[in-house]
This record gives C-alpha cells, sequence and structure tokens, in this order.
C-alpha cells in the first residue's frame, strides 16, 4: 500500500468521525459505536477481499493511554472547583468507589465460580470490566447540563483512577495480606506528591514559554511523566487529572506568594488554546483507537451464543449493583445515571496489562467487545431518556 493511499485512508477515517459526532448529538447513539462498528465491517471487507493488516496490541495500548491522558485532561478542564461543588465531588467519589469494589468482587466471584481458577487471578480479570470508561463518557454527556453531566464526568474520571489503583493493587505478589496495604498506601502518598510537584512543574512551564511551539511541549512532558509513574507501578492518571484542575482553577489554589511564581492571569490567557487542542487531539486519538480495537475483532468469533450469554450476564450483574447503590444508597436519580457506566478504553488498556501468569482463557478480547457493545446501548438508552437541557428562560 503506498503513502497515498494511507493517507486517504487516515483522512476518511478523521473525516467519518467527525460525521459520527454530528449524527451522535442527532441519534444519541454513541460516536465510539460507531467507530467500532465501522473497524468490524473494515475488518470483514479486509477479509472479503485477501487483505492482510496486522494491528499489533502494543499499538493499540499507545494510541489508548495517549488517548486516555488527551481524554481525562480534557475532562478536568471543564470542572470548576467551588466550595458548593464539594458535595457532589464527595458523592461522585465514593459512588465510583463503591461500585468498582462490589461490581469486581461480584465479577470476580462470577468467574471463580465458573473457571475455579485463583481468586487474585479472577479479581485482576474482573477490574477492567468494573472500570467506567471515562473515554466514553465524558464526550457523550456533552448534551447533559449541571449536576447530572459534571456527576458523570467526576464518577468516570474517579472510576479510572480508582480502577487502575486497585488492579495495581491486586497484581501484588503479597496480595490479600497486611503488608499489601500498607505498599499500597506507600504508593498511594507516593502518587499524590508527584502529582502536586509535576503540576507546579507543568503550570510553571506554561506560564513562562514564550514560543508559539508550547502546547505538545507540554504533552510531552505529561505524558513522560504518567509513563515514569507508570514504570513505578502508580496510578498516574492522577497526575493528569490534578493537572487540568490545577489550570482551570489557578485562582484558587495561586494565592500569597505563589502569584508572583505562576501570574494565574496569565495562565487564564493559555487555558482556551490548551483546551482546543486538548480537544482535538482527545478526538483523533480517540478515533483511529476505537477504529483500530474495532478491526482486531473477527465478527465470526463474535457470533456465539454462549459469548453472547457471557457478555449479557456480565452487564446485568454490574446493572444490578449500580441499581442498588443509586437507588437506596445515594438515593439520587435513576436517569440517565444508571445507564451511562459505559466500558471502553481503560477496559482494553487494563486488559492488556494483565501479566500471562493471571490471564484466563474465558475472558478474551471478544467478551471485552461485548461487555463493551452491551453498554454502550444501555448509554445509548439512557441518553434518549434523558431530558433535554432547558432553553434559557424556561423554569
Amino acid at each position: 500500500m503506498g503513502p497515498y493511499s494511507i493517507l486517504i485512508g487516515l483522512s476518511i477515517a478523521v473525516i467519518l468521525s467527525y460525521l459520527f459526532d454530528l449524527a451522535a448529538r442527532a441519534t444519541k447513539v454513541p460516536s465510539v459505536l460507531m467507530l467500532l462498528l465501522t473497524g468490524i465491517a473494515l475488518r470483514q471487507a479486509a477479509d472479503y477481499f485477501d487483505f492482510a493488516l496486522r494491528v499489533p496490541s502494543v499499538v493499540l495500548q499507545i494510541f489508548g493511554i495517549i488517548g486516555l491522558i488527551m481524554i481525562v485532561l480534557e475532562g478536568a478542564m471543564d470542572l470548576k472547583i467551588s466550595r458548593d461543588k464539594a458535595p457532589l465531588i464527595r458523592r461522585s467519589f465514593f459512588a465510583a468507589a463503591l461500585m468498582l469494589i462490589v461490581q469486581a468482587v461480584a465479577i470476580a466471584a462470577l468467574l471463580h465460580a465458573y473457571v475455579g481458577t485463583s481468586w487474585q487471578s479472577c479479581l485482576v480479570n474482573a477490574i477492567p470490566l468494573a472500570v467506567i470508561s471515562s473515554a466514553i463518557a465524558i464526550p457523550s454527556v456533552a448534551g447533559l447540563w449541571g449536576e447530572k453531566q459534571e456527576f458523570i464526568i467526576y464518577e468516570s474520571t474517579f472510576s479510572d483512577i480508582l480502577g487502575i489503583m486497585f488492579f495495581n493493587f491486586a497484581l501484588q505478589d503479597d496480595f490479600a495480606q497486611g503488608v499489601s496495604v500498607i505498599t499500597f498506601s506507600r504508593d498511594v502518598v507516593a502518587i499524590v506528591i508527584v502529582a502536586i510537584l509535576s503540576t507546579a512543574a507543568l503550570a510553571f512551564l506554561l506560564d513562562r514559554i514564550r514560543l508559539h511551539i508550547k502546547f505538545f511541549l507540554i504533552f510531552a512532558f505529561l505524558i513522560l511523566m504518567y509513563s515514569a509513574a507508570k514504570k513505578l507501578h502508580l496510578s498516574s492518571l492522577l497526575l493528569v487529572l490534578v493537572f487540568g484542575l490545577a489550570v482551570n482553577n489557578a485562582e484558587l489554589f495561586l494565592k500569597g506568594p505563589l502569584k508572583r511564581w505562576f501570574r494565574p492571569e496569565r495562565l487564564a490567557g493559555e487555558l482556551h488554546q490548551l483546551k482546543s487542542i486538548t480537544a482535538e487531539s482527545a478526538f483523533l486519538i480517540r478515533t483511529f483507537f476505537f477504529l483500530l480495537f474495532g478491526y482486531s475483532i473477527t465478527l465470526a468469533s463474535l457470533l456465539s451464543v454462549a459469548l453472547l450469554l457471557q457478555g449479557l450476564l456480565i452487564v446485568a450483574v454490574l446493572m444490578a449493583i449500580r441499581y442498588v447503590y443509586l437507588r437506596f444508597i445515594a438515593r439520587t436519580d435513576l436517569v440517565p445515571e444508571l445507564f451511562i457506566a459505559p466500558k471502553g478504553l481503560i477496559t482494553v488498556l487494563l486488559f492488556y496489562s494483565i501479566p500471562p501468569e493471571h490471564l484466563i482463557g474465558e475472558v478474551s478480547e471478544n467478551i471485552l467487545f461485548v461487555v463493551i457493545l452491551l453498554t454502550g446501548i444501555l448509554m445509548m438508552i439512557g441518553l434518549l431518556l434523558a431530558r433535554k437541557e432547558p432553553e434559557i428562560g424556561e423554569y
């Protein structure tokens, strides 16, 4: 395949993704589902014409990691912190934490009963299926408003971060022993310190660099620190969340002597362009990730009654636990909150991070795809049931 053919294909992919975003706003069908189905259709066409194109899993992982960073950064830079939002942040944090743990344990129990392998391996495989994907949830709730939108953005972002932390905790050699709690707590303190220091360094760079080329330099430093922290098995997504929140709420954090070093008014001037470039980058990476993930799935392997039943059972357990929490513990609205808990990019990334000794044959890319597809359909239903944003002047 020549370079111009590749460029034509990449350009068509971006144009299609933009059209899917427009269609998603009109139909409430998540654009991610359209990208996944397009990827599967491309795979079918390639197989029909005997065109061999293998997508290495490392390519998917790279796109997924960068996409996750950009999407969480984009979501964090849309959130304003204030005293009156503290109850909402607490509510979304406890919702993400409690449901993540209960759902992961429930799915692990199912796997343990069905496969009979060790509890640790079952939990490691269950956690990716319990994490809410902010990569899908955040762009999909752009049509919602107020606390509903903010709750889902906070909850999905917290679910990503806590999911990675829980996943790293479950992978420890001394898992389920008292010492594992100590090492886990040490890692949490370490990543908080690193997040604060790295955010200060990035904000300083954003304020001081006067060259035109600086935002992708900031991204490079952010990805560098994220990857280095990940190498140390720290929950590095917290770096991204803290940086995004700090930049968007600079006037809240930069007081007293800090104003002389960071100048919040100048940071505010850079914020609009940073948001724009982040959103464009997130859109581009998300497009190629979900197209490639759909392309990596073979349709024949999905046409299995047993596979569909397993996917339905997993999603039913996830939804039942979410219903009980929202209805009887949080005592909050069920629409659309009950339905918006999609699985996606973070699910795939965590699955590819499972060490070979913990892999379970019954949990594969195919079951991930079925769960992603079913939760995406449920999210579409929730968005269709949600009331539209009130018009200006409407009470």
